[in-house]
């Protein structure tokens, strides 16, 4: 199942159309991982050429219509979780895998128009899956020089503010333990300088939080860390986190910290 889940993203359709050349990864229906790059005139000079950045926007648009899918059990490096879940929501019904991938889709333009390609491991709002541990098996099998899951919280409504979540060595993921430890400092220093939203008030300590139940962070074998933007239920956060303005600010933090660890 991992073998296979690797090697379905190891074929890729080059496109080449007026000058840009275009990278997609060939997958099965559902696996959902696309991998985009752009070349042009001068993009030596561009500060993440020849670097593959792996990008999980969290849940799916369409999750909730398949309890059955979500409740299968996959193994997450330690023991056996749900394949997926729904995801949370505001108050207002603004969904946390539309964040997720609003976010991601900002970003992903971004890192393109600063020379990296990109392992997504899905692309689009509007489907099912794929499951946890299948977006850890995209990543790691497109190579991604690093890679960052896109979340949004929902706790209680009094906590509020972005907590980095890192992995603890487990096997898997025992090579990357002090390079993720790296990229979370810098993904929270860019976060304070580049938005107001404050570090949590409720999970971890400044800001970050180690883990060892998620298959995104057990199963990684490149630097990864999981970033809770806000917490939805939280009103200030979900005010934040409902502006397309916001949403470019946390992309735009993402992109200058992925620069400065490449670097």
């Amino acid at each position: 199942m991992r073998m296979s889940a690797i090697l379905a993203v190891s074929c890729a359709l080059i496109v080449v159309t007026g000058g840009t050349t275009a990278v997609a990864n060939v997958v099965p229906a559902g696996v959902g991982a696309t991998m985009t790059t752009t070349a042009t005139t001068g993009s030596a000079r561009l500060p993440l050429t020849g670097k593959i950045v792996g990008i999980d926007p969290g849940h799916n648009g369409r999750n909730y219509t398949d309890p059955a899918y979500l409740a299968h059990q996959v193994w997450n490096g330690r023991e056996w979780e749900d394949c997926d879940t729904t995801g949370t929501e505001t108050d207002g019904g603004y969904t946390e895998a539309l964040f997720n991938f609003r976010v991601a889709s900002y970003l992903r333009a971004d890192l393109i128009h600063d020379g990296a390609r990109v392992v997504m491991t899905r692309t689009t709002n509007s489907g099912k899956g794929p499951c946890v541990d299948r977006r850890s098996f995209i990543i790691n099998g497109g190579h991604a020089n690093v890679a960052v899951d896109i979340h949004a919280d929902g706790a209680p409504s009094w906590g509020r503010g972005f907590a980095i979540l890192e992995p603890v060595a487990d096997g898997p993921n025992d090579k990357v333990i002090s390079a993720s430890k790296r990229l979370g400092l810098d993904i929270r220093a860019a976060m304070l300088a580049g938005t107001r939203m404050p570090t949590s008030n409720y999970d971890g300590t400044n800001g970050i939080n180690y883990r060892d139940d998620l298959a995104g962070l057990n199963l990684t074998k490149v630097p990864k860390i999981l970033i809770e933007v806000g917490n939805m239920k939280n009103p200030t956060d979900a005010k934040m986190e409902t502006s397309a303005a916001f949403q470019r600010q946390v992309a735009k933090a993402l992109l200058a910290a992925i620069i400065k660890f490449l670097r």
